[in-house]
């Protein structure tokens, strides 16, 4: 179910507080709230708690960065607006995704806001609820195959597993933050067999810098 504010996203851990209550079993189905993005700080801890998903999308911070200040304040925002960092720590599951057509599909400009939550010129958006790279990665890939109860054959590239991956023109969880937007997907595996190879995949170099994508600055 999707919720946005933070009255939108109490009321919704209230629903499924009352289900869970009334029928136990249903607890296990692993619900989750979509974008869950401004957060009352009291309810925070009830993702965990209550073993809901905060299915989030990091580039939405980039995007709505520039105004969400002016509509909640600072204070709000610092405590409340899309707190991946806080709710890992709490013991909740985020996922990661693009939102799209809100946003384009391409999920490199998702990973970099993930993980610097930096727009436009430079700037930051309370940089301390940023992901680590490998809480990026796992939000993107295990997590969402944990919130459809696929995790034992999609998420991770694990023996019996099946082998869909992509192959990026250097290493996400390495390389400078500022060369991420750089990153081109080269390959795309789908059950073992190629499925698309960037022209001249072969002769790209792991780290090889490209054109960066533009930087998010929708709003001055």
């Amino acid at each position: 179910i999707h919720a946005i504010g933070d009255r939108a996203n109490r009321e919704l851990l209230d629903m499924y507080q009352k289900i869970f209550d009334e029928y136990p079993a249903a607890h296990n189905l692993r619900w989750r709230i979509e974008h869950a993005q401004h957060l009352s700080p009291a309810d925070i801890p009830r993702f965990a708690q209550m073993g809901v998903i905060a299915s989030m999308q990091s580039i939405h911070a980039c995007s709505d960065a520039p105004m969400v200040v002016s509509r909640i304040g600072e204070q709000r925002a610092k405590e409340g607006a899309y707190m991946w960092h806080t709710l890992i720590d709490s013991g909740a599951i985020v996922l990661d995704g693009t939102d799209t057509p809100v946003e384009d599909t391409n999920p490199i400009p998702n990973f970099y806001c993930g993980v610097t939550r930096a727009y436009g010129h430079g700037k930051t958006f309370f940089p301390a609820q940023a992901k680590t790279r490998m809480q990026e990665l796992r939000a993107y890939t295990w997590n969402n195959a944990y919130a459809i109860h696929q995790d034992h054959k999609l998420g991770s590239l694990t023996p019996g597993k099946l082998a869909d991956m992509v192959v990026f023109s250097g290493n996400l969880l390495t390389m400078p933050a500022d060369q991420i937007l750089r990153t081109r997907v080269l390959y795309t595996v789908v059950g073992g067999k190629v499925v698309y190879q960037r022209k001249g995949a072969e002769a790209w170099r792991s780290g090889q810098l490209f054109k960066a994508m533009p930087e998010f600055n929708h709003v001055n």
